[in-house]
């Protein structure tokens, strides 16, 4: 039995030493060591021997079995740490080599040009201010002096959620819910998002960006409201833009007009883009009805106002020379990437 557990000792050692990866380490393991391994099978005889040969063959047979656990436990580190060096050269990586490229975008056309309204009337002493677009029929409407009755909410094609809650058709309910909380002097712009029923075409669409503009205070006259917008346009535009102001009708201000520019493609001489009249409509503005004042808690004997309301689409398709609105939304980077 000592020769039987020497030759598993010489044999094992060796096959341990040369296992050439943790799956063949394991079998050998388990075929020498494990509960029916052959130093087990062995170990099952010794009921056999003598008193005197059992302490003598059970001392050789711990210690073939410590022998071959510690070359079991030092050939699997081996080969450890020899996967891990393999793994590091062939994963390595040459940290001299250019990197690959990474595609940057840019902002949006509107973006851009809503950044340029912006810096341009904060310049003027305006602040920015931003409201719900699921907005209150009342805010929305009868406190702009446009009941239920009124005809004006029928050119506005409203998207109703339920009959006194709507998808706001226009940014004014921000300069009602300013005018609620806070006394003139109030000077600010809401840009934001509003919603028509309108069908999607080279001018038109369901949802489209407004910026509306609101000052209240004592004195306002509507030669501020022209001197404002007149310096806006010139600032956007450049220098020799002209502005001229036709009458109109909207429910919220008294009196209201129309304003136009002049082409910037043609300088006013007229041109495809101005349909040979030399100049855009541009807005609609004028000085806020003493109804809304009232209503909102401004008293129109002491203060007056004006307000104005664009569409930043119609902006930036001038801005750009843009020939169709829908390009704005269609994400394609074709059109996109010209904007960076």
């Amino acid at each position: 039995m000592e020769q039987a557990l020497n030759t598993i000792r010489t044999e094992a050692a060796g096959l341990i030493a040369s296992a050439p990866d943790p799956a063949a380490l394991e079998v050998l393991r388990v075929r020498f060591l494990g509960k029916k391994g052959e130093l087990t099978a062995i170990l099952k005889q010794m009921g056999a021997l003598s008193a005197e040969e059992r302490p003598v063959v059970g001392a050789l047979a711990n210690t073939v079995r410590e022998e071959l656990d510690a070359a079991v436990r030092e050939r699997a580190k081996a080969l450890a740490s020899a996967g891990q060096a393999e793994r590091l050269a062939s994963e390595r990586i040459d940290v001299t080599l250019p990197g690959t490229p990474v595609a940057l975008g840019g902002p949006h056309p509107l973006d851009k040009v809503l950044a340029e309204l912006k810096t341009i009337f904060l310049g003027m002493g305006f602040s920015v201010v931003t409201g719900p677009e699921v907005e209150y029929d009342d805010y929305n409407f009868t406190m702009l002096n446009m009941p239920k009755s009124h005809p004006s909410r029928d050119t506005q094609d409203t998207f109703y959620i339920t009959e006194n809650i709507l998808l706001r058709t226009q940014t004014s309910p921000v300069q009602i819910r300013t005018m609620l909380q806070q006394q003139p002097p109030i000077r600010i712009i809401c840009p934001g998002r509003v919603y028509r029923s309108d069908p999607a075409d080279a001018t038109h669409s369901p949802l489209f960006t407004q910026i509306e503009g609101l000052a209240v205070d004592k004195g306002i006259t509507f030669t501020d409201l022209k001197g404002t917008l007149d310096l806006f346009f010139k600032q956007l535009y450049g220098p020799e833009t002209r502005t001229r102001f036709r009458p109109h009708h909207f429910a919220y201000t008294e009196p209201s007009a129309e304003m136009d520019m002049s082409c910037f493609k043609c300088g006013g001489k007229g041109c495809p883009m101005c349909k040979g009249e030399g100049w855009i409509e541009i807005l609609g503005c004028g000085m806020v009805h003493p109804k809304v004042l009232e209503n909102c808690g401004i008293d129109p004997n002491v203060y007056s106002g004006f307000a104005f309301g664009m569409g930043l689409e119609r902006i930036a398709l001038m801005r750009y020379d843009i020939d169709d609105m829908r390009l704005l939304f269609e994400n394609d980077l074709r059109f996109l990437r010209q904007f960076r």
